[in-house]
């Protein structure tokens, strides 16, 4: 059997006060937390009457009129911080002045707008002794935990080839028209980061772009294709592709995100069921192995991404919190994903493959 979902965590008890009050808030995260059973006690955000709103639907008993309020209360032990990554360090450091009470931050991918300012973040919570976890979530993507078991357990022997397939449009943040990044940044992050998952650090990525012929304002990456290359000669890829044709201009549309793997002893192919949203559509994975000879293997679930993982990535910091281990996606590990993005902006402007090393050296540290 594949586990394709993480344990609950030891304690389920802290309390945990959100910032942010937007659709990934109170549609997503907070219908997560309420299946999972997580103890969620206080809400606010820049937008008053939006976290009102929230906090009425989804049965918070304090909404605070401004971020310091909520810091404020003494019960509060984690934080949940869902902002934009421009935003994100500033809230970070707000944060940290009340360490008295405050234990961990679960923060938003990607963590910051660069390697060096997510490096900032990440130093600023050990110092303050906070424990830091990111939510990258698509590791908690039924397909995605179920690949790791495989690659885990031995069955399909040695990783050769990984393959991420996206052919989906994003609903791009008002926020994103700012920052001259688009795809890269909020959404390749998510199969950067799932590659590191199931095959650990590259040594270098390539990485091309052309524009999204859809998105109207400035950007140099809409269409992004990477290839990452692994010392051990393993190459994995993936293909962002947020434009998919003119499937809002009136032609016939063909949306979906596939992946695959291939190793020395067997395959595994999966597709992604975020793009149905808002329709509960699973992810799903098939495999074959020279363990089980000629046959296909293709367990199921009724779990799906959207909402159900996210209850993953906090069940992690709870976890960290009751047993005084590190988050499995804490801040110094998803250093490692923003200097991968880092590494693909290089590659962008530079034509050439990018080492991740070459980012840490920019800031004196090793990855």
């Amino acid at each position: 059997m594949l586990n394709h979902a993480p344990p609950p965590p030891a304690r389920k008890d802290f309390a945990i006060g959100v910032i942010g009050s937007g659709f990934i808030v109170r549609d997503i995260q907070l219908v997560a937390y309420q299946k999972a059973g997580y103890n969620v006690v206080a809400i606010a955000s820049q937008n008053q009457a939006q976290a009102a709103e929230v906090a009425e639907l989804r049965g918070i008993q304090k909404c605070y009129d401004t971020v310091e309020q909520l810091l404020e209360d003494p019960t509060v032990e984690v934080v949940d911080i869902a902002v934009p990554p421009h935003a994100q360090r500033e809230i970070v450091g707000q944060v940290l002045r009340h360490k008295d009470h405050i234990r961990a931050i679960h923060a938003q991918k990607p963590l910051a707008m660069d390697y060096a300012e997510a490096r900032g973040i990440v130093e600023a919570c050990e110092e303050a002794g906070v424990v830091l976890a990111v939510n990258q979530n698509m590791r908690y993507d039924q397909s995605v935990r179920a690949m790791k078991h495989l690659l885990d357990s031995g069955d399909l022997g040695e990783p050769v080839l990984g393959t991420i397939e996206m052919r989906a449009i994003p609903h791009w943040q008002p926020w994103v028209q700012d920052y001259g990044k688009v795809t890269l940044l909020a959404m390749s992050i998510h199969h950067l980061d799932t590659f590191r998952y199931w095959f650990g650090n590259p040594g270098a990525v390539y990485a091309s772009a052309c524009k999204d012929p859809r998105t109207k304002f400035e950007h140099r990456d809409g269409i992004v294709l990477s290839i990452l290359e692994y010392d051990n000669g393993l190459r994995a890829s993936a293909w962002d592709d947020v434009w998919t044709g003119p499937a809002r201009e009136g032609a016939a549309s063909e949306i979906y995100i596939k992946w695959r793997v291939e190793g020395t002893d067997g395959l595994a192919t999966g597709t992604i069921g975020w793009p149905g949203y808002p329709n509960r559509q699973p992810s799903t994975i098939r495999f074959a192995t020279k363990k089980q000879p000629d046959i296909w293997i293709a367990p199921e679930w009724p779990e799906v991404w959207f909402p159900d993982a996210f209850a993953g990535t906090m069940g992690s910091l709870l976890e960290a919190l009751a047993t005084g281990s590190e988050p499995a996606i804490g801040g110094r590990d998803n250093l490692n994903t923003m200097a991968l993005v880092d590494a693909c902006y290089r590659s962008l402007d530079e034509h050439r493959p990018v080492r991740l090393d070459e980012i840490a050296a920019d800031t004196n540290q090793e990855l």
